[in-house]
């Protein structure tokens, strides 16, 4: 931790960060990558719901009411997954240690290389799906804008739940 101190939020969310109550959903490396999976396909089911709302001819009332439903299961992911690296992209950089400051770090670029590959395939794929149907998917740019948005925001979050390390085993008993 730096020398700044820290404040009653800082405090807070470190205790809230570091809870093991949830700990089951997070234990092993292969309980991390199915809530990020899950978390995922919750947000790209989101995504599309709210892409339908956007696009559909009529009422599509029934999509923002599954989106709403759907939010409470993606909260939960979101929470297992910030609980299964303590924090390392919520909490302030004071309240970080120099190992998850330089995790942090590596997070970060990770997920920025990540996003920089998927913009690079979507400039090549979307004019090219453009040009096959003879006209510029111009009714979809809105919903891509925004889905690109929502995977850069969420991507490092992916990537620091699909790298976090098992937490040492505690040892109940003396050292043999």
């Amino acid at each position: 931790m730096t020398t700044t101190p820290l404040t009653r939020y800082d405090r807070g969310m470190l205790r809230l960060m570091n809870e093991r109550r949830g700990r089951p959903l997070y234990a092993t490396a292969a309980r991390r990558r199915l809530v990020v999976a899950a978390h995922l396909l919750l947000t790209a089911a989101i995504g599309g719901l709210m892409a339908h709302a956007h696009l559909a001819e009529g009422e599509p009332v029934w999509a923002l009411v599954v989106t709403v439903v759907l939010l409470l299961p993606w909260a939960v992911a979101t929470g297992a997954i910030n609980a299964a690296t303590r924090g390392l992209l919520e909490l302030r950089e004071r309240a970080l240690d120099e190992r998850q400051s330089a995790e942090r770090a590596r997070v970060q670029a990770r997920a920025h290389r990540a996003m920089t590959l998927l913009l690079a395939a979507g400039a090549v794929v979307l004019p090219a799906v453009g040009a096959a149907g003879g006209d510029a998917p111009t009714a979809y740019a809105a919903p891509v804008l925004i889905a690109v948005l929502a995977v850069h925001w969420l991507m490092p979050l992916w990537v620091a739940g699909l790298t976090a390390q098992d937490e040492p085993a505690e040892d109940d008993g003396p050292a043999a």
